[in-house]
């Protein structure tokens, strides 16, 4: 791997594409020992203690060919690396040495997606790699990327790629914050991803799991003080971003971002549930929290770089400190995901309104969430049972700081039977909800299929080899889709190999009828976007939406356009800017038809959507 920072040797973090070392941190151990099998031979040989609790190998690992090896504490058991690049066998076994070339020197020209100017405003689309191909692999991926060119993405998300227990997963049990799990292809595969994808004009944006890791084959507290019991979280004790030795944990978390972005070539990081970052620094020590210190970071790297990259947080918090600059006092995120237009529009096609989308029942839900992000903002949270969230700036805050969508992993997976929104609603409301927020003032997102309406569903799935894991696992899944009324044998077994290949995508659907038909549709919205600024700008202020739950129409007005829709069966007239000369119909989905006693009236057929120039 990768030299380790802050080291000893005065090298620092500025020593982190510099010359390999092999060094680790463990503060608390007596003696530390390299149990390594170099070209075949078995070493084991003692590391030199250094200043702060750092070891070194005196070796130089690159006089070796194949090198896996891992650590012994105290004479214990041989532990892989923390910063292993690669478990070719496994999270539980030795390390496999790894280096690769920086993105500076394979592609010194790259400047980032959309022509250097970044992610935000473009068009994202998440994607598993274990799922979006038969074989489940980044370089199967590779093959796939000319149907993401197509249809207009800016940036392909990959979900997380630490690796896991077993083979297949989700990727949020990952105990390796600088690995690539084995079964994609490792690191190197990772590398061939992200020139593919530069090569095409497609950006990189890469999942990143900080606030936890998976409950099997985490050895990080056996090491130091990863973790503290000074906060809690969903999964255990926090990760220590504040407490005693914390500043080793955040350069650890710090030096994995960089990497990310500077060896590979990742141009965005997506952080997992950030409001789980616990860190009290800016109230306990006077410093700043992590994600400034992130933001900061990755900012200096940038410019040192000439290269865009962006940080875009998950936050349940709603609260617009997440975007906005540190030096303004905020944490600095380049871009947030929001939920509440997710939640919205999801009410608005589906009617369901238990658990959390019982709040967005409220009629002016759709509205609120199109103009400004956040339903909840300083407004009661049933759910939550407290006031939530805090009020967007339309006039500051660019619309692009927000990612919208109307799928994603969790919103799909974390259904009992992973059921996508095409299995609950018409192909109309589909595109109407396609045409909502892809044409919104947003940076819009597409699940992975999505596009063509996939009839496959994308369901939760493990491998834990532990027998007692894995039964906790199938177990509790089913005891708690069974508290909402769900049999148990309705409910797929996350653990069976059937439920992961239950959730690849049938790429022959592309051509299939009424499949087809939604991939053009989604093309022509992208297009659209690409083609007219007015649909592309992210000036939430000039943004107008009109909601008639009565009747079902919805309008979106941005600048010489409006997208207007019919969320009922029946068909409905509405009224849209008059220009003079008649607004022009630039793309239907449905009924669709312009004129009626007035130039300007519209005539929507049930579950139908068009798109006007309307001056």
């Amino acid at each position: 791997m990768i030299v380790r920072s802050p080291s000893p040797s005065g090298t620092g973090s500025e020593a982190l594409m510099g010359e390999p070392r092999i060094e680790v941190w463990a503060p608390r151990a007596d003696r530390v020992e390299i149990d390594a099998i170099a070209d075949g031979v078995e070493v084991r040989e003692d590391l030199t203690a250094r200043a702060d609790g750092w070891w070194r190998w005196d070796r130089d690992p690159a006089d070796v060919g194949i090198l896996d090896y891992g650590f012994r504490l105290d004479g214990g058991t041989v532990l892989p690396d923390p910063r292993s690049a690669w478990q070719p066998r496994g999270v539980h076994d030795r390390s496999r040495w790894w280096t690769g070339t920086p993105l500076a020197e394979r592609d010194p020209k790259w400047r980032g997606p959309r022509s250097g100017t970044g992610t935000l405003g473009g068009v994202i689309y998440e994607l598993h790699v274990g799922t979006f191909t038969d074989e489940g692999t980044l370089d199967s991926a590779i093959d796939r990327l000319d149907h993401l060119v197509d249809l207009g993405v800016d940036v392909v998300e990959l979900m997380p790629l630490a690796a896991f227990p077993g083979r297949r997963g989700w990727g949020y049990d990952g105990v390796g914050f600088y690995s690539v799990h084995d079964a994609y292809g490792g690191p190197d595969a990772l590398i061939r991803f992200v020139d593919a994808a530069h090569a095409r004009g497609l950006g990189v944006c890469l999942d990143v799991v900080y606030n936890h890791l998976g409950p099997v084959g985490n050895y990080l507290a056996l090491f130091g003080p990863y973790f503290t019991d000074h906060h809690h979280t969903p999964w255990g004790w926090a990760v220590n971003l504040d407490d005693t030795d914390c500043e080793t944990v955040r350069r650890f978390i710090g030096d994995a971002t960089r990497r990310w972005f500077e060896l590979f070539g990742i141009d965005a990081l997506r952080l997992d549930a950030v409001h789980e970052l616990k860190d009290d620094s800016p109230h306990r020590v006077g410093g700043i929290h992590l994600l400034a210190q992130l933001a900061e970071e990755t900012a200096a790297l940038s410019e040192r770089l000439d290269r865009s990259l962006d940080l875009i947080a998950e936050s349940d918090l709603n609260d617009p400190a997440m975007i906005t600059p540190v030096a303004e006092g905020g944490l600095g995120m380049s871009a947030q995901w929001a939920d509440d237009i997710h939640h919205a529009l999801h009410v608005a096609l589906t009617g369901e309104i238990q658990g959390y989308y019982a709040d967005f029942a409220d009629p002016t839900a759709l509205t609120a969430t199109l103009e400004g992000a956040f339903f909840h903002a300083g407004t009661w949270s049933s759910f939550r049972e407290q006031d939530w969230g805090r009020p967007v700036d339309r006039e500051r805050i660019s619309g692009h700081r927000f990612v919208a969508y109307l799928q994603t992993h969790d919103q799909v997976g974390n259904r009992a039977i992973g059921d996508r929104i095409s299995a609950s609603v018409t192909p109309g409301q589909q595109a109407i909800g396609a045409a909502l927020y892809l044409l919104s003032a947003f940076t819009p997102m597409i699940f992975m299929g999505e596009e063509w309406a996939a009839a496959t569903p994308w369901q939760f799935f493990t491998d834990f080899r532990d027998e007692t894991m894995g039964r906790a696992v199938s177990d509790g899944r089913r005891a708690e889709f069974a508290a909402h009324g769900w049999a148990q044998g309705s409910v797929p077994d996350p653990q069976e190999a059937a439920t992961r290949d239950a959730s690849v995508l049938d790429w022959s659907e592309t051509e299939q009828a009424g499949h087809a038909e939604m991939l053009a549709w989604y093309r022509r919205l992208i297009a659209l976007r690409r083609a007219e600024s007015d649909l592309a700008d992210d000036d939430l202020s000039a943004v107008t939406v009109d909601h008639d739950t009565d009747t079902g129409s919805i309008l979106m007005h941005r600048g010489r356009f409006t997208v207007a829709a019919n969320l009922g069966t029946e068909p409905i007239e509405v009224t849209v800017p008059d220009s003079g000369a008649g607004p022009d119909l630039v793309a239907t989905f449905g009924e669709a038809t312009v004129g009626g006693e007035q130039s300007h009236t519209v005539r929507l057929g049930g579950h139908s959507v068009a798109v006007l120039r309307t001056a």
